[in-house]
């Protein structure tokens, strides 16, 4: 065993607790000694068939136990992790594959819905760097539906369940996380195994979390995704919990595993505690799912503070909300257990961790007030080593000393707690004025008939952008276009209310669940 390898998490785990239930699927439980055993398989055949420490290995595969016993097997050899987004087509995967340099790829067979099999299959055509690819199917004895490709269990059956984990240092790159690409081609972050490690051990201090009274985690976030990897799967692991795994984010479903499997840790982004809401009808038991949550916690984009209080009210548990990145592991920030939430803030910065408010285009510290604006940067053991392959890109946003830039805006209260204002890609500049989007689609979510909404910037030949609201409408909600603008007209400044309003039945979203605001432009 391996002291510094991301490894460990599982493997100190499995040693102290090996009968304890490590992940749920339906009625499949697998316990830790057997998930440790599965993964260890997993890495003897990576090593038998040429994969060296160092090389990189990818993992296309939505939210199963496959995910997990895969993701641990590949550090358990020494490899590195690239986990890729299963909504991803061939020629996606292709470039990721090839940005990675790619040694081998494992890949979900998927649905005739979600073909991922197929298209990581097309990819690994098209690539000349990879040399192993192996199919992961639903059933493990069933035969490849695909011509000519080895299957994952069918690769692993008959290897021994012991293995003896490659020592890595601690800086080494463990997994590559690619950013959402929402400007330029993807990035991969290269996260080194400390970074992952402290990452998910901060549980300890941010949600009391204790091994001894270990929590059931619904992983309903992707798991290819810095937010779930980490809060749910690793740390889940870190501290002998339970992972109860929801392949495809429904809220129905979701509802019904809390249910079910009597969940105390959910974690999601602002649209699934959006969704949970909505979906809470008069047959659903909100005591039962009360009285066995003890965490709730949100992240990846800012949580409206609508949707903050009215979770509260009906479940009894605040939630927790935070702040990262893929850079950051990616938790850098996250409100305190045992104080009193502040709606609209991330809190302050995590143990180890570093933040500061920068002026725009330097490295200077903007002046600060409470309601100072600036850009956060980030120092701390969650910060990354950089981009693949990009020294450039990673200059761009990477001192010397450590401060990483993220790009988004915030202002710092007294108390050190932050508050989100916006991606300072988002922010419109509307005859001169900065507008927030976060503080315009705040104030649309109070109007009696809106239940979602995103604002964006669109160009204007006078102003230079207009403001343009895409809202969702609760159900039967009597309203129009004209109303929701006259009502923006008298809530909100003169050059910040929305002009624009388009009236849609659903958000697009990436697989995380963020909302895809270039798609609204």
């Amino acid at each position: 065993m391996s002291a510094h390898n991301l490894a460990a998490v599982l493997e100190d785990s499995a040693t102290r607790h090996p009968d304890r239930t490590a992940l749920v699927l339906g009625e499949t439980r697998i316990g830790y000694a057997q998930l440790d055993a599965a993964a260890s398989q997993v890495a003897h055949l990576l090593v038998e068939r040429g994969i060296n420490p160092g090389d990189r290995v990818a993992l296309v595969c939505p939210n199963l136990p496959y995910f997990t016993i895969a993701y641990f097997g590949i550090l358990k050899a020494g490899a590195v992790v690239v986990p890729l987004n299963v909504l991803l087509k061939a020629r996606e995967l292709a470039y990721h594959y090839r940005d990675a340099d790619v040694r081998a790829v494992f890949a979900f067979e998927g649905t005739a819905d979600l073909p991922v099999g197929t298209e990581a299959f097309a990819a690994f055509t098209e690539s000349d760097g990879v040399e192993t690819f192996l199919l992961i199917t639903a059933n493990p004895g069933a035969p490849s539906p695909i011509d000519g490709v080895e299957t994952f269990g069918a690769a692993v059956a008959g290897r021994s369940p012991r293995f003896a984990t490659v020592a890595t240092d601690e800086d080494d790159t463990a997994v590559v996380l690619y950013t959402s690409g929402t400007t330029g081609q993807p990035k991969g972050a290269e996260l080194r195994h400390r970074n992952l490690r402290d990452n998910a051990l901060i549980g300890r201090q941010l949600f009391d979390a204790d091994s001894e009274r270990p929590d059931t985690y619904l992983a309903v976030l992707p798991l290819f995704h810095s937010f779930g990897q980490t809060v749910v799967q690793n740390g889940a692991l870190a501290f002998g919990g339970t992972i109860v795994f929801l392949p495809r984010f429904e809220p129905a479903a979701a509802i019904a595993l809390m249910l079910r499997e009597r969940v105390s840790f959910f974690a999601g982004v602002p649209t699934m505690y959006w969704a949970l809401l909505g979906a809470l009808d008069g047959d659903v038991d909100v005591e039962a799912i009360a009285d066995s949550l003890r965490v709730a916690v949100a992240g990846g984009s800012a949580l409206p503070v609508e949707i903050h209080h009215t979770f509260e009210k009906r479940f009894g548990v605040t939630i927790q909300e935070g702040y990262g990145l893929s850079e950051t592991s990616p938790v850098a920030a996250f409100s305190v257990a045992d104080q009193p939430v502040r709606p609209g803030s991330i809190g302050p910065p995590i143990p180890g961790v570093e933040l500061r408010l920068l002026s725009p285009d330097s490295w200077a510290d903007v002046d600060w007030t409470p309601d100072a604006i600036g850009e956060i940067a980030i120092r701390g053991h969650n910060v990354f080593k950089g981009y693949l392959g990009r020294p450039d890109a990673t200059t761009e946003v990477l001192a010397d000393d450590g401060w990483f830039r993220t790009g988004d805006l915030a202002r710092r209260d007294e108390d050190g707690w932050y508050y989100i204002v916006d991606r300072a890609k988002d922010l419109i500049i509307r005859g001169g004025f900065n507008v927030y989007p976060r503080e315009v689609e705040e104030t649309l979510l109070t109007h009696p008939a809106i239940s979602l909404a995103a604002v964006v910037g669109v160009p204007h030949d006078t102003h230079g952008e207009e403001v343009k609201a895409v809202v969702v409408l609760k159900p039967g909600a009597p309203t129009s276009v004209a109303e929701i603008v006259e009502w923006s007209r008298g809530a909100m400044a003169a050059y910040k209310y929305p002009r624009i309003v388009e009236i849609v039945p659903a958000l697009p979203t990436t697989a995380t669940g963020k909302i895809l605001k270039r798609e609204l432009v």
